[in-house]
């Protein structure tokens, strides 16, 4: 199996990369451990000191949860992975502060995290809205946890598709007609020859308008053994990382089947 990096996009968190020689099965493994194992911290328990908003208490607490929080996995270990037994210490768990008065929006800029490496990933999400007089005051702890568990702790949107596979049957009768049919220029026309721009390739879709200009001569199919992976993570960690990480998962796991089998 080889990787071939395409492009990352830093300013949107998006990375995409090449997987070859592999089959379906791991694709979808690959896919699912990136969504459903690879851990990042989330707000978890919340206590409200004071909460005169328009917004229930348990409002506040879910809008806390779903806030996309800066994970530091070195740092920090799963509940049921620590010395304590999930009890609660500071390899575990982070304690947050958010104080706050109207008028005017409770931002979460103004979740204060007592690491200064685990704060918001985005300082402009709101949380509430307050007018003038109400306050909103709460202690709340943060966790690793797993998106198999909740959404919440889902790093990233994760997708692949098959590399799209386009084969030219010599005879093409128009060959610009076929080049001007592709909305995403994958074709071009050399000596009245239609060639395909290889760097371009990996952006068809096999929408089939080419086939449809030359059904006879374009011929439109999927490879099995080479997935093209997108990843858009939410901003707790970097693209890479969680690949990295997620590959990680997958070998731990195969060690201890391993292990389980002898």
């Amino acid at each position: 199996m080889d990787v071939e990096f395409i492009s990352q996009d830093k300013k949107h968190n998006r990375m995409t990369f090449l997987v070859k020689g592999t089959t379906p099965a791991f694709a979808s493994m690959l896919r699912k451990t990136i969504i459903e194992e690879v851990p990042t911290m989330a707000i978890e328990d919340v206590e409200i000191r004071k909460n005169s908003s328009i917004f229930y208490d348990e409002m506040v607490a879910h809008r806390l949860g779903l806030v996309a929080i800066t994970t530091d996995l070195k740092s920090y270990e799963l509940p049921e992975d620590c010395s304590c037994n999930g009890e609660g210490c500071s390899k575990c768990q982070l304690n947050f502060t958010l104080k706050a008065k109207g008028p005017g929006f409770a931002y979460a800029s103004e979740i204060k995290s007592k690491d200064p490496k685990v704060v918001p990933v985005d300082p402009k999400t709101p949380i509430v809205k307050l007018i003038k007089g109400q306050t909103l005051e709460l202690e709340a702890t943060g966790v690793l946890g797993r998106g198999k568990e909740h959404a919440k702790w889902s790093p990233a949107l994760a997708f692949y598709k098959y590399k799209p596979v386009v084969d030219i049957k010599k005879g093409v009768k128009d060959p610009k007609a076929v080049a001007d049919a592709c909305p995403l220029d994958i074709f071009s026309v050399k000596n009245k020859e239609l060639t395909i721009n290889k760097d371009a390739l990996l952006r068809c879709h096999l929408c089939g308008a080419c086939a449809d200009a030359d059904p006879e001569h374009i011929k439109l199919n999927e490879s099995d053994t080479d997935f093209m992976f997108t990843i858009e993570s939410w901003g707790q960690l970097d693209p890479k990382e969680i690949v990295s990480e997620a590959v990680s998962i997958i070998q731990k796991k195969c060690d201890e089947l391993v292990k389980l089998i002898k």
